[in-house]
């Protein structure tokens, strides 16, 4: 006689059955439905961006403990860490000459570990495997992220340099992760530690995103008049959005994954 299925085995499996538009719209419910919940449990919203810094700078470590215990960068986009290390840069700066926080000091500790990371993978752990896999050019990303800002930036009575560099990190945050995402879709096999900083990178994007969005609603909309008018209040929440759905595909078979059973993560045709 068969033992009966674990719930959670149950809905997974019918997960899987459905069609990825049900997929998409149940995913979109699942993520209203945790912003009522954070909204109910944590009454000081901006703890979520901390939150999303910590769950971001936890991720960097786990790739930290595989460079030192694997000695490989097997599955790691360098270019990947490199654009995290841009943003955090002009993000540091931004924070220097336009406001000091706690969030400094937290995008400071972050930005030494990529760095340490880049430096690893570049001259320590360095693999002529992984560079034709980590193939998609850096101007891909970062020229359209440029021209955006220059175009699109906030209206505040900063100066306009200093308004620039603060959209340019905004937009290329959003789409940092994207060569990482390419390497994968080239490998489709991706080993544990890979898998969970990825997923801790997903995790972090949602913090974010969930921060942004209650601070809206709990300001009743004053939060976009304060960070001025025009596209960039929009592009700010349609940045932060982004970054969660960039990444919410490759959670969703990471989480399948893990209930599975299963240490290696296997992508399917079209995934990420």
């Amino acid at each position: 006689m068969k033992a009966p299925r674990r719930p959670i085995y149950a809905v997974i499996t019918w997960l899987r059955r459905q069609p990825p538009k049900v997929k998409a719209f149940l995913a979109v419910v699942a993520g209203m439905a945790t912003l009522v919940l954070l909204r109910a449990i944590i009454h000081d919203h901006d703890n979520l961006f901390v939150a999303a810094e910590a769950v971001h700078s936890i991720g960097i470590s786990v790739l930290i403990y595989k460079l030192m215990k694997e000695k490989t960068c097997d599955g790691l986009s360098l270019k990947s860490q490199e654009l995290t290390a841009m943003f955090l840069a002009v993000r540091l700066y931004c924070s220097f000459v336009m406001e000091y926080d706690i969030h400094t000091v937290l995008d400071l500790a972050t930005l030494g570990a990529t760095l340490w990371v880049i430096y690893m993978i570049r001259f320590n752990l360095k693999t002529s495997d992984m560079e034709d896999k980590d193939s998609l050019p850096l101007y891909y990303v970062v020229v359209p992220c440029a021209i955006l800002a220059l175009l699109v930036h906030p209206t505040t009575s900063h100066h306009i340099v200093n308004r620039i560099f603060w959209a340019f990190c905004v937009y290329l945050e959003a789409v940092s992760i994207l060569p990482q995402l390419h390497v994968m879709q080239n490998t489709k096999i991706i080993e544990p530690f890979t898998a969970h900083y990825v997923f801790a990178l997903g995790i972090a994007r949602f913090l974010s995103c969930a921060h942004w969005v209650l601070q809206v609603l709990d300001s009743r909309g004053h939060l976009l008049v304060a960070l001025g008018h025009g596209l960039w209040p929009s592009m700010v929440l349609i940045s932060e959005i982004v970054q969660t759905f960039i990444l919410a595909d490759f959670c969703y078979y990471y989480v399948q994954s893990f209930f599975g059973g299963q240490l290696v993560l296997r992508l399917p045709s079209g995934a990420v």
